[in-house]
């Protein structure tokens, strides 16, 4: 390798490293200041760097708060893509839920969640974004809804896209809610958890009766009517 081949690799890797602090730095900002207070200023601060490489690597603060939300699902829902994907009923998807919201918190993601859905109203860049992680735990969430419910009394009756866009939509829900009502968000909790407990019920009823629950369920409406 030539002396100028060793410089630009030296250059690309130091570029990746700033980048990365970069992405770090836009979501310690978010959590600790706010989409109010995120500035060049303050992610360059946080990442330790020249805020002048926040334009030069992402052009703008919103063009890198997309990437950095970006960045984030895709780190999260790895993290819990093995505990997702060995979920077998919907007892434990929700047992997951609860687990998985317990841990975001204590981690300062919900506060992030919290800033980025506030900026997306009033920032074009950061709504597409927002979204796009939002639909990476909604495809995961699918997965598993389409597995538990398979052949069970709510197969061809409830919609697993729909579902689980629901089931996200209720997560970020309660996720924001706690910060004004922990009470009531815990309330909110346990009230899925007993809705799990009822439907796991159902799994258990002898064929004749599972067959009865669907038959009525089609009669009331959804997909199958």
């Amino acid at each position: 390798m030539s002396r100028e081949e060793k410089a630009r690799g030296a250059r690309d890797d130091k570029g990746r490293e700033t980048r990365e602090k970069l992405l770090d730095g836009a979501l310690r900002s978010l959590a600790d200041h706010g989409i109010a207070g995120t500035s060049a200023r303050s992610v360059a601060a946080a990442a330790g760097v020249n805020q002048a490489l926040v334009f030069y690597h992402f052009g703008s603060v919103d063009d890198l708060l997309a990437a950095a939300c970006r960045r984030g699902a895709e780190q999260r829902v790895a993290r819990h893509r093995d505990r997702l994907r060995a979920v077998t009923s919907l007892d434990e998807l929700l047992a997951f839920g609860r687990a998985m919201h317990d841990e975001e918190r204590g981690a300062g993601h919900v506060a992030v969640l919290a800033q980025l859905l506030a900026g997306a109203q009033n920032h074009p860049r950061l709504a597409p974004a927002t979204a796009a992680g939002l639909d990476l735990w909604i495809g995961e969430i699918e997965q598993v809804l389409r597995r538990v419910l398979a052949g069970g009394p709510l197969d061809g009756f409830a919609d697993p896209s729909g579902l689980a866009r629901a089931v996200a939509a209720s997560f970020v829900g309660l996720e924001l809610y706690e910060g004004v009502d922990p009470d009531g968000a815990e309330a909110a909790l346990t009230a899925l958890e007993q809705l799990g407990a009822l439907l796991a019920a159902v799994e258990e009823l002898n064929p004749v009766a599972r067959k009865a629950v669907a038959y009525t369920l089609r009669r009331s409406g959804g997909r199958g009517r």
